[in-house]
């Protein structure tokens, strides 16, 4: 990838850090907020989301010191926000075939931070035949299982087969995606390799499968303003061997950024009142950390060790 590109991916990225750096106390839990929370969409998914996209700027460390700083400083309030990992243990324990704990704990894990608890309720779990067998999306269960690898690396499971059992791994007619399966392909992907950590972990139907459909994906929600799920799908780029799509891609997402590093999910007019301008867009930011973080990493050669 060309230098002009690796500069305005690490932009994009770079500013969306610093506008979801700046915004975070609108991703606060309620006050009074209890593991029997209504709407885990409201605060709860995008805390985890945050985590997430920090963790992957310090596994990385291709960041410049502020962005490092600010993406430590992410981790801190998050972590904070979830008591150092007590309220993901006690959702976890209440509700011991719910995996959104798990999951999001891994992206702590990630980023250096552990809740002894939470490692043993962990390890109890994958021993369960109940556990193991919840009936969820395909590529969920690829989520599960990344999780379980990230918090324990002696953790094994059967890949080949979970990669089977989903959208992407029959390599099915390319014309028949629709905007849910789009997004369900980049999770596939990005469960597989450990958002591009582990590159081989692709089946090699897949990949060939991505490299021919991949760019005409990205070209039809580039085409419809879908900055969102073009964001998803240049992470999918990054997690290749290779990158496989338009580069001029990265420069729309960059003409689509305000000034400020919002990046808007589609085409629609962005609320002015903050609050829900963050809702609204939390998300598209997360998205275009990663993307830009994980491409520049790539690029570089810098794939992080398999745990």
């Amino acid at each position: 990838m060309n230098p002009e590109v690796l500069r305005t991916a690490h932009g994009v990225g770079s500013r969306a850090l610093a506008w979801l750096h700046g915004s975070r106390a609108f991703g606060s839990l309620p006050p009074g907020t209890d593991i029997e929370f209504s709407d885990p969409d409201n605060c709860y998914k995008p805390l985890g989301e945050t985590a997430l996209a920090a963790s992957m700027v310090l596994r990385e460390g291709v960041a410049g010191p502020g962005e490092l700083t600010a993406a430590q400083e992410l981790l801190d309030f998050t972590w904070e926000q979830f008591r150092a990992g007590d309220f993901l243990f006690d959702r976890q324990v209440r509700h011991p075939l719910v995996t959104d704990p798990l999951e999001t704990y891994a992206h702590f894990v990630r980023g250096g931070y552990r809740n002894r608890s939470l490692d043993e309720v962990a390890a109890h779990l994958i021993s369960l035949d109940s556990f193991r067998a919840v009936e969820m999306m395909p590529n969920r269960r690829l989520a599960v299982a990344n999780a379980n690898r990230v918090i324990n690396p002696d953790y094994r499971c059967d890949w080949a087969a979970l990669a089977a059992d989903t959208w992407l791994g029959s390599t099915p007619e390319p014309w028949m995606i629709d905007w849910m399966t789009g997004y369900h392909l980049t999770h596939a992907v990005f469960h597989l390799t450990d958002w591009g950590a582990r590159p081989d972990g692709l089946p090699e139907p897949v990949v060939d499968y991505l490299r021919t459909w991949l760019p005409v994906w990205a070209d039809v929600w580039q085409e419809v303003a879908q900055w969102d799920l073009l964001g998803e799908l240049l992470i999918v780029d990054a997690c290749l061997r290779e990158p496989v799509c338009d580069p001029g891609s990265w420069e729309r997402l960059a003409q689509a950024q305000h000034p400020d590093g919002l990046l808007p999910r589609d085409a629609e007019p962005v609320n002015e009142d903050p609050r829900r301008a963050f809702k609204d867009n939390e998300h598209t930011a997360v998205v275009a950390i990663v993307a830009g973080t994980v491409t520049l990493a790539r690029s570089l050669g810098s794939a992080p060790a398999a745990g």
